[in-house]
């Protein structure tokens, strides 16, 4: 199977009720369709310094910031094809470096030091990466339910929709249950536009008209918020 490896876009955040959820919906069917995973679960295990040094520079809104995670979109034994992440923020557009590489060969590197056995660019970003933060360890496991939707019109702009935020500081592992304290409230799901272009017209109008508007929000952030007792997004 060809994975995307590189991704470069702006990603637009939004904290919508059930109602909101169903009103953007019906304003997406005409333009939108629900890729063909329809409803997955993502799995995630983000790596950071014994002090939470990316978390925390990440709630500080700089211009620039980066994070590393682990993902994988099923249950992973050793020999499952998971995806190690390395994605940057500068000046509000993401850009997003991976590899795919087996389970239990991603697991054994990062957890015990070891350079990844890749030496593509992107292997090598990655193997700065970790040279840099040098304490770099699993710190977080960040799972949630998604709804993923691609345009017919063939361009990439996407929606997806995320429900069931939950996180845990032990049990880290891809090949676990779905399990761990939630990030949001009752009936919330977190909305986000990915595209690299600008926003449709008739998708400016449905926020205008849901009287939505663009957060700041990081998963892995407001899990370390709650994990220190801070407060979850602003």
């Amino acid at each position: 199977m060809t994975y995307q490896m590189t991704f470069k876009r702006y990603e637009l955040k939004y904290m919508i009720n059930r109602q909101q959820k169903e009103n953007m919906l019906q304003s997406m069917e005409a333009y939108m369709k629900l890729d063909q995973y329809k409803r997955t679960t993502i799995r995630n295990i983000y790596f950071d310094t014994e002090t939470y040094r990316l978390a925390r520079h990440s709630l500080e809104k700089p211009t620039y910031k980066e994070k590393l995670r682990v993902r994988s979109y099923c249950p992973a034994s050793e020999d499952t094809p998971v995806f190690v992440e390395l994605k940057k923020k500068y000046k509000h557009v993401v850009y997003k470096r991976r590899l795919v590489c087996p389970e239990a060969e991603v697991m054994n590197c990062l957890c015990n030091g070891n350079p990844l056995p890749d030496h593509s660019q992107i292997g090598n970003e990655l193997r700065y990466f970790w040279e840099y933060y040098k304490t770099l360890h699993p710190t977080v496991f960040l799972s949630y339910e998604r709804e993923a939707y691609y345009a017919l019109d063939g361009s990439d702009f996407r929606v997806t929709f995320d429900e069931n935020i939950l996180y845990r500081e032990d049990d880290l592992s891809l090949g676990s249950d779905f399990y761990g304290t939630s990030i949001l409230e009752q009936g919330q799901t977190l909305m986000e536009i990915k595209t690299s272009g600008g926003i449709p017209l008739w998708m400016s109008e449905a926020l205008t008209r849901n009287h939505l508007y663009k957060i700041s929000f990081s998963k892995y952030g407001t899990a370390y918020q709650q994990m220190k007792g801070g407060i979850q997004y602003a």
